[in-house]
């Protein structure tokens, strides 16, 4: 039986983590959940899981849990509970990343869904997942489709090659971006998202993101990750070897299989609730180069990675604020990269920053962008 923790319970990642969990009742229990917000489905995946350990940032009462479920004070002590085997983290931003270091300093594995943790800290995740000798899981479907392309290879990869659906606006003219809707933007053509990542998706800046983890992750060179526009999201990603020969790794764009990999590494388990590809029907397989005039948040992202320090961080904020910004209607689309740039350019970089110097870049960043939208520069 295998002890598991969701963080982010209550979100998309977190409550299709809990459907591959209910297929596996011998095999899997929940020890803890987790939730800053949506108090209600919390609770209703208490009742129906009985986990030992609960947190909600709204605030949760020990009287309206589950016999045996008591409420900690922080996300951090869940990894604290008994039998915790495996901890998934498919939090938002940043809230991931404390626990994701508790998790790997006492030794347990962590399935990981966020990308924001390694974008700002991934040389300190990396540091820590080698000194206590305990695996990051990647569960975002690209990265776990290298994972699963390196599988059992001997020689390291010569070329890492994601792809990307490229989102709401692939074949939007560009004269049209600068008034498009956020309802328009969070209509993803093949994935179910959350907010943040299906807006991310259509800026492309969630594709540079997954470049600096796969960076960190697999310890490839910058000039060695390669990004292709892939619109039936069928090929999750791909990998050259020196030989030149190419692996791929390829499925139904459903969340659910990345999850199920990582739950169960090395084993591959059968489930028949997932769905399978079917190669009896027309299936066409495409691929562009992305365009860097339709997706100019892309570039800035990856530089900012191979600068590093703290220039990761900086990106991280100023992304995380633009897109708040304009889901609430107070910037255009095409204001998002112009903001990142400024963040930016006005940063004062940190080579070496300390974790507490990571958090305050980004949250930096995050106020310099609002303050600089609220001026109307």
């Amino acid at each position: 039986m295998k002890g598991v923790v969701i963080l982010g319970s209550t979100g998309s990642i977190g409550r299709q983590t809990l459907e591959v969990i209910s297929a596996f009742p011998e095999q899997c229990a929940v020890r803890g959940l987790a939730a800053n917000t949506n108090r209600d489905l919390l609770l209703q995946q208490a009742w129906a899981t009985r986990p030992a350990g609960i947190w909600c940032g709204e605030g949760i009462e020990g009287d309206a849990l589950p016999p045996g479920t008591r409420p900690v004070a922080r996300m951090e002590d869940l990894v604290d509970l008994p039998g915790v085997d495996l901890l998934v983290v498919a939090t938002v931003g940043l809230a991931g990343l404390g626990p994701t270091l508790a998790g790997l300093r006492r030794g347990i594995p962590v399935a990981l869904a966020n990308k924001e943790g390694m974008v700002v800290a991934g040389a300190l995740l990396m540091e820590e997942a080698a000194r206590s000798r305990t695996p990051i899981l990647p569960i975002d479907s690209e990265p776990s489709a290298i994972w699963q392309c390196l599988q059992g290879e001997p020689h390291p990869p010569s070329r890492l090659i994601l792809t990307a659906s490229g989102g709401a606006f692939r074949t939007r003219p560009l004269h049209e971006l600068a008034t498009v809707t956020p309802e328009e933007a969070l209509r993803h053509p093949t994935w179910k998202m959350g907010k943040k990542i299906t807006l991310d998706s259509a800026t492309l800046i969630n594709k540079a993101f997954e470049v600096i983890e796969a960076h960190w992750l697999f310890g490839v060179p910058w000039e060695r990750i390669e990004v292709v526009l892939h619109p039936q999201s069928i090929v999750h990603s791909m990998v050259e070897f020196p030989d030149g020969s190419v692996k791929a790794q390829l499925g139904v764009p459903d969340m659910r299989l990345p999850i199920q990999y990582a739950l169960f590494y090395p084993q591959r388990v059968p489930n028949a609730s997932l769905p399978r590809l079917d190669f009896s029907k027309a299936l066409t397989l495409t691929f562009e180069p992305v365009d860097p005039e339709r997706y100019p948040c892309f570039q800035l992202a990856v530089e900012a990675g191979r600068k590093g320090g703290s220039y990761p961080a900086v990106v991280n904020g100023a992304d995380e604020a633009a897109v708040d910004l304009f889901l609430q209607g107070r910037i255009p689309f095409t204001h998002i990269p112009r903001l990142l740039r400024h963040a930016l350019e006005a940063h004062t970089p940190i080579a070496h920053p300390s974790l507490e110097e990571l958090l305050e870049a980004s949250a930096w960043a995050f106020r310099e962008v609002v303050r600089v939208a609220t001026e109307g520069r």
